[in-house]
């Protein structure tokens, strides 16, 4: 492809988990730079991520973002005050299909996020410390999710069955069509969101916020739920550790979250240094 040119490109939508952050979530003192450099040449950036808002505020200081934000892979786009500019809940009905389908299945640990909070019925979940973690709060133990059913901004199948969730994930296109979506996140999240929740729609919207072009924009990531704002983007990049059907989506490939991929991208397809 030809790569447009450092001038043409006026805003850089990225993701979090995987791109910006390095494995232990932390951000490398080179893409802090890179981000910093990009603000300064007049480059509008913002984050676009599977997490909920309430999780992004760290790394939204860290990065001095100034703009609105998508969280629940665009589900939810707040502006820097705290007031949404969109908010989409999953259908009642896409719900309760996704939820009984992980609940009746042993391997699968099933999060549910609504009304600010990270659901769970039990707490004895293999991954739930690594997403603690990832998250930086606590998640709050329930005995339903029926009250929350009207509410809800994503559900989780948590797995290390990663065919497992390859299948569910196929299983929910048919079952959810038209109502939800399902994508992976990562490979061991299988994300279901409203049909309007998706990553394309929030750089389109975001765009048309600054007025700037779609030709004119970039996206970065390594995910399944990245691919639909690649191709809406006028450049895609994809990290170097992402799997091959999502490389396959993207204009170029940068390094991976390990060796500084997202500052490589913005130095050497953006920057032009």
């Amino acid at each position: 492809m030809s790569v447009p040119k450092a001038s043409s490109i006026q805003f850089l939508l990225s993701d979090m988990d995987g791109t910006l952050l390095r494995p232990d979530h932390s951000i490398s003192p080179r893409t802090l730079d890179a981000v910093r450099a990009l603000r300064e040449a007049g480059v509008a950036f913002s984050l676009a991520t599977g997490r909920p808002p309430r999780a992004m505020q760290q790394q939204i200081e860290a990065l001095g973002v100034d703009l609105p934000t998508a969280g629940f892979n665009g589900g939810s786009i707040v502006r820097p005050d705290g007031r949404f500019l969109v908010r989409h809940h999953v259908p009642v009905q896409a719900a309760v299909t996704a939820l009984l389908l992980f609940e009746a299945l042993p391997q699968i640990e099933t999060w549910v996020f609504a009304d600010n909070e990270w659901l769970l019925r039990h707490l004895d979940g293999a991954l739930m410390p690594h997403e603690r973690q990832a998250l930086g709060y606590a998640p709050k133990v329930v005995d339903s999710f029926e009250e929350y059913l009207p509410r809800i901004d994503k559900i989780v199948a948590a797995s290390g069955d990663h065919r497992l969730l390859a299948k569910l994930e196929a299983r929910l296109h048919a079952s959810t069509a038209g109502q939800a979506q399902a994508s992976r996140s990562q490979p061991r999240f299988l994300d279901v969101t409203a049909l309007e929740a998706d990553k394309g729609q929030a750089l389109s919207t975001l765009a048309e916020y600054l007025g700037v072009p779609l030709q004119r924009t970039a996206a970065l990531g390594d995910g399944g739920n990245d691919s639909a704002m690649f191709r809406r983007a006028g450049l895609s990049i994809a990290m170097g550790q992402a799997p091959d059907q999502v490389k396959g989506e993207a204009d170029v490939i940068t390094g991976s979250n390990q060796e500084d991929g997202a500052a490589e991208a913005i130095e050497r397809y953006i920057l032009m240094r």
